[in-house]
């Protein structure tokens, strides 16, 4: 699938998807075309995005258990990543310490991987071939929240919202964050590991 159907068209798409079922199909006709459908309808349709109703059920640590500081070589793919796709390094060491902590072999129970701890659906959304490898899965969470600012006016907290629970998800509650207990909790330690990173580089 080329990488023009990841663009912010396919986002308003999501708005669209039905609460039931919110699969997203595409593909790029021989005019040029972009073609969507909640249904694999065309024989060049690839899945570009499923919701799976509800966060992604990774562990999401205590204030006590926030992370000071990152290996110094994850920083900089971080701040490699967060500047080729022009999104604050800040929100993406955050993502990852609350994700992950900073483990690029995690995975969540739902299937979540990786640094980031990319969906299945979000990786090959995102032309992740490996969520395992560190640098293309930054490329792909950087991607994705560069998406998500976009689609929520750099509203922060509906971003992270999105990032747990699927964008589709924050959109569906009126565009506030989704009354998951996970996301609930999410969205506040991602904030304030973001608050302890800006912290610890003025110190």
């Amino acid at each position: 699938m080329k990488p023009a159907l990841a663009q912010p068209l396919l986002l308003v798409l999501l708005a669209l998807a039905s609460p039931a079922r919110a699969d997203v199909y595409g593909f790029i006709d021989e005019r040029g075309v972009h073609n969507y459908s909640d249904i694999p309808s065309d024989p060049r349709a690839r899945l570009l995005w499923r919701d799976l109703n509800g966060p992604k059920a990774i562990g999401i640590p205590s204030s006590a258990g926030l992370m000071k500081s990152l290996p110094a070589e994850l920083v900089r793919h971080i701040e490699a990543a967060a500047s080729a796709h022009a999104i604050d390094a800040v929100l993406l060491k955050a993502v990852v310490a609350v994700e992950s902590h900073a483990n690029p072999k995690a995975r969540s129970p739902k299937g979540a991987m990786g640094l980031t701890q990319l969906m299945p659906a979000t990786a090959a959304r995102y032309g992740v071939r490996n969520a395992y490898d560190a640098r293309q899965n930054l490329d792909g969470g950087a991607r994705y929240l560069r998406d998500l600012l976009k689609l929520f006016n750099n509203d922060v907290k509906l971003v992270l919202a999105a990032f747990n629970a699927g964008e589709n998800a924050v959109i569906r509650y009126g565009h506030s964050i989704p009354p998951y207990a996970e996301t609930k909790r999410y969205v506040p330690t991602v904030l304030e590991q973001m608050a302890i990173f800006r912290r610890e580089a003025r110190s």
